[in-house]
This record gives structure tokens, C-alpha cells and sequence, in this order.
């Protein structure tokens, strides 16, 4: 594997709405980021992803973007955002945008003129068709539940939109279109950021002409994804983005791909792939369901990692992936892997250590490094988010009560992860001095930054650490580079791996139980690194891991 600039960092995923409000007005900005700077070069990171913040009506919290080449006024001015820039490359980091370009705002001037002449130049920098029958032109279900066709006023005509119905899909078969895109991205690495994670990039492929599917609920409708699996030729629209713009920069791209063949990871990610990385979203996706999230299969300790493994061992020699164990459109990882009543600081140092260590690029979300959990919600009044409204929706109409369906969504729900940071005790979690856009988790007087700060044994000084072993000189080659081998899986609750280098073994391990559990090591002479408890059981080669206990071993090779 060739180095890159990039192998080496650790990366953080700030999402600007709810990161730090400066204005009071109940919405993070981007002076917020700015003053909260040398807080994340304290912790280590040196990456840092921005969720969207150009101009939108923000129907889906900004990934409905009304014009790429402007700040929204909400989260501050351009000038500030080039401050941003200025002052991240002063300390030594990277700055990286979202790229959503799947589809754009229905405010967007393309589509405003493409509304006025459907059949003109900006119609076809949409997906607009004729109706058949009076219906849409086929049975495509959106993202977010219904049609994800929209009928333009009293025509014949529909927009295509697999997300809201406010975000139509760019037609990527449009040479011109995809210039357009091509120039953006070039005006913004050229302005100075590092490069980009890049939005439901795989959609940007169409089944043409368009048909029908075999509907999977009773609402006749199926699922986008049906159309995605059987699309041809997404790889040769991104390989010909890359060149026409990330190449030329030498900037880093992380591709939110779902669903992608499994022999194109190569493709996806290898030396010449079109991405640097992309994420790895198979623990993610584990026990979904096409019925919606009422029939979700809640993820175990050992599906997790069996997951976690899988996508190891698949890019093995390939490329770099890039582990999560959450984002903006998942609930909290603490709340998510870790069986309900067993969340503790002790388990979040755990889960934070066998994710961390994996082969490829660690990508922590903010709020994750003080162990934020799920937000305790009272009512469906108090969400925001689209996706949760509809699945609520969903489960009502399957026959469960507004209390059953209220708690399905609840454990899934994006707005778990998109509640303000818990910066202090003080009101409003230290966030803003106004109303927040969306409710405080009512924990963030036990759970807060400031007192993390001031405890050495906190989750966020667990984090520290983690960061300084994976960046530091003694054993960064073996923990960047190292191969990965997996050992103990016959073990119920225990999640292990080595990572091996020229000179060296490194042991990961965690005791995903409650209760201890004993161990037999190959070898009896080691050195611990790190362990999320003062002391480590041990006999020659056994040791016995108390519940939740996590260590990291050193062995001479």
C-alpha cells in the first residue's frame, strides 16, 4: 500500500446546528467552531468533517442545498468560513465538506428554471417524466416514505426525489450537469479545504428507462434500493469526478456508499479507487429490514463483532475504511452496541477501544468522546427529524400504538445524535445561552465536557489516550499499518484482535460481558498500553478480564 498524507489521522465529525451557538439564536455556527478549535487540537484530532453549511431551507437539515457556492446566513458569512479554514490550517489541521450532489434544493435556481421550462436545458438537470395513467412513472418509494415521484403542478410531469420531496435528483447522464458539479468542487479545494465526504453518492445511478418493481409493503410502493442494486456504470461517473477534481488536489474523500457490489471495493477504495475511503456502515446496517424500523433485529455484542471483523477481512490489502461506531444519521453508539441497562463509562471505554483500533481511519462524531447517549424523548412533538416522523408513521400504520411506535423510533432516531453538545452544567448544556433548535439530553448535568475535563479517569480522557497511541512514534506504524488478525471468536461477549507489524504484535481486546472472563494469551511476555482499569488478573499466560474491561497488549515478535 502506498502511504498517503491522510493513513496517520484521526477524523471528527462536527455537526455545525448543534456544535456551538456564539449568536444566541439557538443554532450552532461556524464562530462556534472557530472558538472551539484548540479544544480538538487538545484532544488530537486533525481531520475535521463539517455536516452541511451552505445556503438551504434545511427540509432536510442541509442536505437540500439551495445554492453550494454560499454559507447559509444561519451559520455565519463566507468570510468566517475562510477564516475557518485560515485558522484550522494554523494548528495543523485538515478541513473536509459534505458533498451532497445526488440532489440539490427544489430551491436551487437550477430547478427553479427547470420548473418554468420542464423540457428546456434545466428540465434535464432533473429527473423529469411524464405520469402513466395519471400515476407517477413508476413505484419507487423515496427514502423518506412516499412516492419519490412529485407531480409538478396540474401537469403530466414528475421530478424524481429518492429523499424529500424538496430535494430533486440531479440527472448525472447530463454531461453539462455533471461540469457544473465538477466546477464546485474544484472552486472549494482551491479555496482552501482538504477535500470531502461525499453524500448517498452511490444513488447517483439511474435504471433508464425507468419501470416498475415488485412492491414490498402494502402501500405498493418499494424501495429505492431495489433500483440502486440494479443499476450499471456508477463507477465510471465517479472515476471521472475524481479526475476531473480530487486527483488534481491531492485531497482525501470519504464516500457514503451503501449497498456497493462486493467486488468493487477494489474499485471503490483500492490504489486507483475513486475514493481515498469510504465508511464502514455493516455493523450499521445489521438487522435492518425493508418493513421499516418496527422489525429491526436489535444488534448483539458478537453481531457486532462479527460485523466489525467481516469488513476487515474484506478490504484486507485493498484499502482504508473508515470506523464509526456512530454519525448524524444514527443514534448514539453507546445506546446502540451496548445491551440496554450495561451503558457505563467502563463499556464506553470498551466499545471505544476495539472500534478504535481496527485497521483504517477512526472517524469520531462530536460528543462521542464524552460518551453522549440517547436522548430520553417524551414525545413525538419533540422530533424533528423526517426520517423518524415516517417511520412513525410506518409502525402506527402496522398496528402498533402511539406508545409502541413512539418507542420503536426513539431507539433509532437521528435526533439522538443531533441534540446539542454537553460543553458544561450551566443551561442549555453550555450550548447556547437562547432556545435550542432541538432539545438538550435533560443527562448533560452528569454528562458534560467541562466535568470530563477535570476527572483523569473520564471517557474523554479514555479518548486522549486512545488518539496519542494510535499517533504515536512508538507504535503508530504497527497501528496504522499492521495487518489484522482476529483471534477468540469462538468466545461469546469478546471482541479481539491483533494488529501486527515488522516487530511487533499488538493484542486488542474486550470483555463484552458483565461478567469477568478468563483468557489464555499465546505468549506470557507482554507489556499493557492501555487499559481502561488500574490493574489487569493475571497468571502467567491467563488473565481475566472483569465485565467490560478492555486492554490493549504489547508482544515482542
Amino acid at each position: 500500500m502506498n502511504k498517503k498524507w491522510w493513513h496517520d489521522k484521526v477524523a471528527y465529525q462536527i455537526y455545525p446546528k448543534s456544535f456551538k451557538d456564539t449568536n444566541d439564536d439557538g443554532i450552532g455556527d461556524i464562530r462556534g467552531i472557530i472558538d472551539k478549535l484548540d479544544y480538538l487540537k487538545e484532544l488530537g484530532i486533525d481531520l475535521i468533517w463539517l455536516s452541511p453549511i451552505y445556503c438551504s431551507p434545511l427540509a432536510d437539515q442541509g442536505y437540500d442545498i439551495s445554492d453550494y457556492y454560499k454559507i447559509d446566513p444561519r451559520f455565519g458569512t463566507m468570510e468566517e468560513m475562510d477564516e475557518l479554514i485560515a485558522e484550522t490550517k494554523k494548528r495543523e489541521m485538515k478541513l473536509i465538506m459534505d458533498l451532497v450532489v445526488n440532489h440539490c434544493s427544489d430551491e436551487h435556481e437550477w430547478f427553479q428554471k427547470a420548473l418554468k421550462d420542464p423540457k428546456g436545458e434545466y428540465g434535464d438537470y432533473f429527473y423529469i417524466q411524464e405520469g402513466k395513467g395519471g400515476k407517477s412513472p413508476n413505484n419507487l418509494r423515496s427514502y423518506f416514505g412516499g412516492s419519490a415521484w412529485e407531480r409538478i403542478e396540474d401537469s403530466d410531469l414528475y421530478y424524481l426525489h429518492l429523499f424529500h420531496k424538496k430535494q430533486p435528483d440531479l440527472n448525472w447522464e447530463n454531461p453539462v450537469l455533471r461540469d457544473k458539479i465538477y466546477e464546485m468542487i474544484n472552486w472549494w479545494l482551491e479555496k482552501g479545504i482538504a477535500g470531502f465526504r461525499i453524500d448517498a453518492i452511490i444513488n447517483i445511478k439511474k435504471v433508464i428507462p425507468f419501470h416498475d418493481y415488485e412492491p414490498d409493503r402494502d402501500d405498493g410502493l418499494t424501495s429505492s434500493e431495489k433500483m440502486v442494486d440494479e443499476a450499471e456504470g456508477v463507477l465510471e461517473l465517479l472515476n471521472e469526478m475524481k479526475e476531473a477534481t480530487f486527483q488534481k488536489h491531492d485531497a482525501f474523500t470519504v464516500g457514503e456508499v451503501f449497498r456497493e457490489k462486493k467486488e468493487d471495493l477494489e474499485a471503490f477504495i483500492g490504489e486507483r479507487g475513486c475514493f481515498s475511503s469510504m465508511f464502514d456502515f455493516n455493523e450499521t446496517v445489521f438487522g435492518i429490514s425493508e418493513k421499516g424500523w418496527y422489525d429491526y433485529q436489535q444488534v448483539t455484542p458478537d453481531d457486532y463483532r462479527d460485523c466489525c471483523f467481516a469488513s476487515q477481512l474484506r478490504s484486507d490489502g485493498i484499502g482504508f475504511l473508515s470506523n464509526i461506531i456512530e454519525n448524524h444519521d444514527e443514534p448514539r453508539g453507546v445506546s446502540h452496541y451496548i445491551p440496554k441497562g450495561e451503558c457505563s463509562d467502563k463499556s464506553k471505554k470498551m466499545l471505544a477501544t476495539v472500534y478504535f483500533m481496527l485497521k483504517g481511519l477512526p472517524f469520531i462524531y462530536q460528543g462521542q468522546e464524552i460518551g453522549m447517549e440517547n436522548v430520553p424523548f417524551s414525545s413525538i412533538d419533540e422530533i424533528n427529524d423526517i426520517s423518524t416522523l415516517d417511520q412513525y408513521k410506518v409502525a402506527l400504520n402496522q398496528g402498533f400504538s402511539e406508545e409502541e411506535a413512539f418507542s420503536i423510533v426513539c431507539r433509532y432516531s437521528r435526533d439522538n445524535a443531533r441534540v446539542p453538545f454537553q460543553w458544561d452544567d450551566g443551561a442549555n448544556a453550555g450550548f447556547t445561552q437562547a432556545i435550542p433548535w432541538l432539545k438538550v439530553n435533560p443527562n448533560y448535568k452528569e454528562l458534560n465536557l467541562k466535568q470530563q475535563m477535570e476527572e483523569e479517569d473520564s471517557v474523554f480522557h479514555y479518548y486522549k489516550k486512545l488518539i496519542a497511541l494510535r499517533k504515536g512514534e512508538a507504535h503508530r506504524e504497527t497501528l496504522v499499518y499492521g495487518d489484522f488478525e482476529p483471534v477468540y471468536t469462538e468466545l461469546k461477549r469478546v471482541m479481539a484482535y491483533y494488529r501486527v507489524g515488522e516487530d511487533e504484535k499488538i493484542l486488542i481486546i474486550g470483555n463484552f460481558k458483565t461478567q469477568p472472563q478468563e483468557l489464555m494469551l499465546e505468549e506470557e511476555d507482554y507489556e499493557v498500553l492501555l487499559n481502561n482499569e488500574q490493574e489487569l488478573a493475571s497468571v502467567g499466560r491467563k488473565i481475566l478480564l472483569n465485565g467490560y474491561q478492555a486492554v490493549i497488549l504489547r508482544f515482542k515478535r
